[in-house]
Parts: C-alpha cells; structure tokens; sequence
C-alpha cells in the first residue's frame, strides 16, 4: 500500500499570496495525487490562477510552502517549475505570434550540439508527441495564421515536450468549440492512465463532473474544501463555490416580439483567409423583446456578421437597417448611438487593458454631459459611476475603481465590459459569447440582466458556441454554417441533437423567401 507522501505528488500547504488591496490566496492547502485530474473550482477572482501562478513559480507566495513528493522544494520561477516536471497551459496563450508552431514548442528549452540548434531532432520529437496524442498541428504554420484551438494544442504540445509530469490547465475550455472540448477532455484522460497528474481550472460543472476525480473549491481567496466528483453533484458544487443556491436553468417568461430593430437583407462580409466571402448573402430581423441567438460550430463566420454588423469590417454586399435608419455605411460610433457591443475577444475590442477600470466604464460615454463640461472630464462624476456598475455587477479588483484593467481576471474583465454595454441602454445589444469564461454565479446574473433586457423591449442578438446557452437563452435560433444561414429553429420545438445536425451541416432548412 503506498504512503500518502508518494500517493501526493503535489503539496501547496498554507499558501498566503497578497496583492495591493487584495489577500488573493488566504492560508490555501492543495493536494495533488499521482495520476489525477484534479479539478481547481471557483467564482472568478477567487484565487484559482493566482495560485496556480505560485506552484508554477510566477509568484512568490508571503506564506506556505510547497512539496514535491513529500520534498519541500522552492519555485522561484517557471524554469524552476519545469525543472521539477511542472508545465503550465495559461488561461491566454504565452505564444509568439509571428514564429512558427515548431519554434514556439522548442523555444527555451532548445536542443543544440556544438553551439547548433538541431532543429531537425526537435522536430522528431514534436512529431512523435503530436502522433501519440492525436494533436494534429502544422509545425511550419505562424502562429498568428492558426485557429485558437490549434494554439491550444501547441501550448500541450510546450508541456509534452519538456517531458512535464504535472500538468496544469487555467480555464483550458474557454475559447474552444464543444468538439474540440471533446477532444481535450479524451487527451486530458490518457495522460491521466499514464499516471501524469493534472490541476484543472474551469467554471464548467459539466466538464468537472465528466473529467476530474478530485474537485478543490475556493471562495473569495479561501479553502472551502475538497470533495470527490463521484460523491457530488453540479448544483452541491455551485453552492460550495458561489455560497448560496444557484439557478442553473434559465427562468424566463414567453417572449413577445415586437418591431424589427435590426434588419440585414443579403449581407456579404469578405474574408481574410480564403477568396469567397466568410459571410454570403445573410438575411433575417432581429425584433424588440426578443433573443435571437446566432449558433454555429466556431469558424462559420460568426466572428465576420458580428464584424460586418458594427462596423469592425467592410460589407462587401447587403444593406443593414438599424432603427429604421440605412446603417450600412455609417462608423462605428455613429451604429454604436443604438447599439451595444459585447465582443468576442475581451482583450483585443472590448478593454484598454492599460486603463483603470472606471476608464473603461465611461470609455462610450466620457463625451455625455453627465461626464465632462467644456472638454473636461469630471473625475468625482465618473468615480460614483464606476463604483455603482462595480458594486451592481459584483466586479472584483484589489483597486476597486482605480484597478488597472490589465491586472484584473478574465472573468471580471468580462463582467465589467457586460456591466458597461447593458447599462448604456441601446435599443439592440449584440451580446458575443458573453458568458465566456464565467462562473455559474456570474452566469446566472448576466443570463437574468439579457432576460431583463428583452423584456424592457431591447432586441438582444446572442452569438454562442455554447449548445446550453443556446438552448435556454435564446427565444429563436438561427444556424450558421460555412457563412450562410441553413436553419431557423425555435428552441422550444427542437433538440440538441437536431441543432448539431445543423450546426454541422447535416440539415438544412429549405429556402423560403429572402428573410429568416
């Protein structure tokens, strides 16, 4: 019978880890087994990254220690991690974009002979992986040119090929497709059978409860306990991480569409990639007081409509109609007077990462009167701003108001673009993933603020790969497959299977008329 010391091949013991402002991690203790999935559960902020960052040596912790295989070891930086067989697949990909898939997996930790690099023996080796695991990458592609999938599978691959047995994954599940969500999950489990340890952070009960044999929760920077997924359930775990009962299913009442807010007749959207059109000759309304969700597999062009809608991309063809008014030429600013955006990619359009959080808040109204007179902005006007949206939306920083974008967690870097767009009250909200990378407590209240919204007669446009979402969110459906719509479906009226069938190409509805 093994010892507990060899059974644990990972200890955190007491970690304290402190920011301005903020106990991120409050007297934490983890134990890792050897040949476990070992699920990382909380709300956002509530530590999780943050102490995944001290194990692989990104931060110093101000208390506690750490044990490899009953040894206490000392991290002092990620070279130190992966000299103890500690790799780590962060939450936004550390890739350079413009080195090829090959130099990216061998960059630090290069073979050479006599001074040379021996590119030829690394790619052996990243071939031999890639086979064996079923990771699938074109190590001659730039990394800017791949999908994010694709990135994900080659910041694997990082860890694969420094030979790391304890494999830590940071929300692995957030930017990928619920294929390649299936794919992860199958890999994540065959390093398990080889008796590689994982830590895996995620929000998603589903995957937690289909993957991981452990599950750790933290609260607010604090151990709340660790339970076996076999003896839980999702709504047990919702209740240890957010503290209360959490409403898992969507509760809302009939949708009463009213006029078209939106009309797009025949819209073409080009693409960067290929020579056709990534959007072809798409038509349909998007009403007030209803949710109408564009669903597609990722890659359909859903990125492209969203582009051509508010103005991020040229129209190559169609006309759109925003409030009875001809938009299809008109700038971004002048569609952002009745429209709100929440964007796909937080990082690139939605934040000024550099900014304080209550910059980021006013960044579409600092020209209103209730922010500035004469030019000048009124500091103490937009400060009682920022802290109602803050204190309403439940954004956490160390800072409050004055936290720097940048330093703050996805998840509430989310929150805060949510809590700005919803709050500016325009007639159509087009809402891209919006839930991305939330919590079920978060997930909850964002879900109820886009009910709220519909009901107070607002045209929401939901754009999700989220089957889930889809399904309980939204009051109409339309697919998207290779940038045209091939089905009209009422959520109501139809299955998740049927939507993939869809979603894949499967089916398609027969064309009546121009509109959807």
């Amino acid at each position: 019978m093994r010892t507990m010391e060899a059974e644990n091949i990972i200890e955190m013991l007491h970690i304290t880890k402190e920011f301005p402002g903020i106990i991120a991690n409050d007297d934490i203790t983890l134990q890792l087994r050897r040949g476990e999935i070992h699920a990382l559960l909380g709300e956002n902020g509530a530590g999780k990254s943050t102490l995944m960052s001290v194990l692989f040596g990104l931060y110093q912790p101000e208390a506690g220690e750490i044990r490899k295989n009953g040894q206490v070891v000392k991290i002092n930086d990620p070279n130190d991690a992966t000299a103890l067989g500690i790799g780590m697949v962060h939450q936004h990909f550390q890739l350079i974009d413009v080195f090829t898939v090959l130099d990216n997996i061998i960059l630090g930790a290069e073979t050479t002979k006599f001074g040379f690099l021996q590119k030829k023996e690394a790619r052996k080796k990243v071939e031999a992986l890639s086979e064996k695991y079923g990771l699938k990458v074109d190590l001659d592609a730039k990394v800017e040119d791949i999908t994010v999938g694709m990135q994900q599978r080659v910041e694997i691959l990082k860890m694969l090929y420094r030979d790391n047995e304890i494999l830590i994954f940071d929300e692995p599940t957030a930017v990928l497709t619920p294929q390649e969500i299936e794919e992860l999950m199958a890999t994540m489990k065959e390093f398990a059978r080889e008796g590689k340890s994982i830590l895996f952070i995620s929000h998603k009960l589903n995957e937690i409860m289909e993957v991981a044999d452990r599950v750790t929760v933290l609260r607010k920077g604090k151990y709340v306990g660790t339970v076996n997924t076999c003896d839980t359930d999702k709504q047990s775990l919702s209740n240890m991480m957010v503290g209360r009962p959490v409403q898992l299913e969507v509760v809302k009442d009939e949708a009463r569409p009213g006029e078209a807010v939106l009309k797009v007749e025949h819209l073409s959207v080009p693409s960067h990639t290929h020579k056709k059109d990534a959007v072809h000759d798409v038509s349909f309304e998007a009403r007030a007081g209803e949710i109408l969700c564009i669903a597609g597999i990722d890659g359909n062009g859903q990125t492209e409509l969203v582009y051509g809608l508010t103005g991020l991309e040229k129209c190559s063809g169609g006309t759109l109609t925003l409030c009875g008014h001809d938009i299809s030429h008109a700038s971004i600013r002048q569609r952002g007077e009745n429209m709100s955006h929440i964007p796909e990619d937080r990082h690139k359009h939605g934040l000024v990462l550099d900014f304080t959080l209550e910059q980021n808040l006013v960044l579409q109204r600092f020209r209103e009167p209730q922010f500035q007179h004469m030019g000048f902005i009124k500091p103490a006007a937009v400060r009682e701003y920022a802290d109602q949206l803050i204190e309403q939306y439940d954004v956490r920083s160390g800072q409050g108001a004055v936290t720097i974008a940048r330093s703050m967690s996805g998840g509430n870097q989310q929150k805060a673009i949510i809590a700005r767009e919803v709050d500016r009250e325009k007639p159509l909200i087009v809402a891209v993933q919006p839930t991305r990378g939330l919590d079920v407590g978060a997930i909850e209240y964002i879900h109820s603020q886009l009910v709220a919204e519909r009901d107070k007669g607002r045209a929401v446009l939901l754009v999700s790969l989220e089957l889930d979402e889809v399904m309980s969110l939204s009051d109409r459906i339309l697919v998207l497959y290779e940038g045209e719509i091939v089905g009209e479906l009422d959520p109501k009226a139809t299955t998740v299977q049927e939507l993939g069938l869809y979603m894949a190409g499967a089916k398609r509805m027969a064309k009546e008329g121009e509109g959807a």
